[in-house]
């Protein structure tokens, strides 16, 4: 009999904010996966480090940050094998996942290359997104209302597209492209309605206007873009 594969979400960082079913599968855990940045850390450890059994097998997925897809791509091809390996010999493997697996995951490449050998289940967890809204407070769509999610690495064209269209926008990815976003949505006239947050729920969390915004963001970074009045009041 083949193991059963748990993609869990961590959520955002702050370690209280995992679900209890995710703790569970971790203290449980027979092998543990996870990504993490080539040569290191890796945050998805870090988030769930008091909670992995001690002489547990890991396995290590270190993944390139490169914008040409094929370094990643052969990361996740080597991950997903020693993951099989595991699976084959009737081992439950726990891959751990920052945020929600499914939402701009990592899990999704070894979800694509696995599902169809072995059983998966995959465990939600709070996402950066809500994360960010709740630590900004700001509440994101109510009632009719419209909400997009985009990532920041789009082309300007293709953002401004998106944003007359919704009621309440999310940038994602920001990253070093923080001073090219900040002059787009000045030039819509979307500065003052922007709120960014890095590292939401981190001791290093910062919360602040888009106009006051340092210009070195880091990944982990968010715009939140409110247009509509508060539609409760």
């Amino acid at each position: 009999m083949t193991g059963t594969l748990y993609g869990v979400g961590l959520g955002p960082g702050d370690p209280d904010l995992m679900t209890r079913r995710a703790a569970r599968l971790i203290e449980g855990a027979e092998v543990v996966a996870y990504p993490a940045l080539a040569g290191g850390d890796s945050l998805a450890r870090a988030i769930a480090a008091d909670l992995i059994p001690e002489g547990v097998e890991e396995l290590r997925i270190e993944v390139p940050m490169s914008p040409d897809r094929a370094p990643a791509q052969a990361a996740y091809d080597a991950g997903a094998r020693r993951i099989a390996e595991c699976l084959e010999r009737g081992r439950d493997v726990v891959c751990l996942c920052e945020g929600d697996p499914f939402f701009y995951g990592s899990f999704m490449y070894l979800f694509a290359r696995l599902r169809s050998r072995f059983a998966v289940e995959v465990v939600p967890g709070v996402t950066s997104l809500t994360a960010c809204a709740a630590r900004a407070a700001m509440p994101l769509v109510a009632r009719n209302e419209v909400m997009t999610v985009l990532p920041g690495p789009l082309s300007d064209a293709a953002l401004r597209d998106h944003l007359g269209r919704a009621d309440t926008l999310a940038v994602m990815k920001v990253g070093r492209h923080l001073p090219r976003l900040r002059a787009l949505l000045a030039a819509e006239g979307l500065l003052e309605a922007a709120t960014y947050i890095e590292r939401a729920t981190l001791g290093a969390e910062r919360v602040l206007s888009l106009a006051d915004a340092p210009d070195d963001a880091p990944y982990f970074s968010m715009i939140l873009i409110a247009k509509g009045a508060d539609p409760w009041l």
